[in-house]
């Protein structure tokens, strides 16, 4: 499995997480199991989605190649994202990135994505609600 970590410095994050996955439910309930495009991948490959589950601080997002695991604290936005390969890993990166990079403009928001070692233990609040 390969996956990646990205921690987003803001004070709204449990406001970020629910838009996101709001809005990620909502695509894939318009396509039931929606290929997300360029508008939403930013480099046109198709990311599917297939179930997203949310509360106020937790959050994940799957698709058919893998998932993105999300925790709000007071202060960031923790993203976990994990695939079966590095290109379905990039394309859900890309995909999380645009989203969350487009609705949090007015605040600057940034996403930077780091690999996180095989073996490693996933951070607290990254798994599944």
């Amino acid at each position: 499995m390969y996956a990646s970590k990205a921690d987003v410095p803001t004070d709204r994050a449990a406001r970020y997480l629910t838009q996101l996955c709001k809005h990620s439910d909502h695509v894939n309930g318009l396509a039931g199991g929606h290929a997300d495009r360029s508008g939403h991948g930013g480099n046109g490959a198709a990311v599917h989605l297939q179930r997203v589950e949310w509360s106020h601080t937790e959050g994940v997002i799957r698709f058919a190649e893998g998932r993105c695991a999300l925790h709000a604290t007071n202060t960031r936005l923790l993203l976990d994202a994990e695939a079966d390969s590095p290109e379905r890993l990039q394309r859900i990166q890309a995909a999380i990135t645009a989203r969350l990079e487009r609705i949090g403009r007015r605040d600057r928001l940034t996403v930077v994505w780091s690999p996180v070692e095989p073996g490693s233990a996933p951070r607290a609040g990254g798994a599944s609600p």
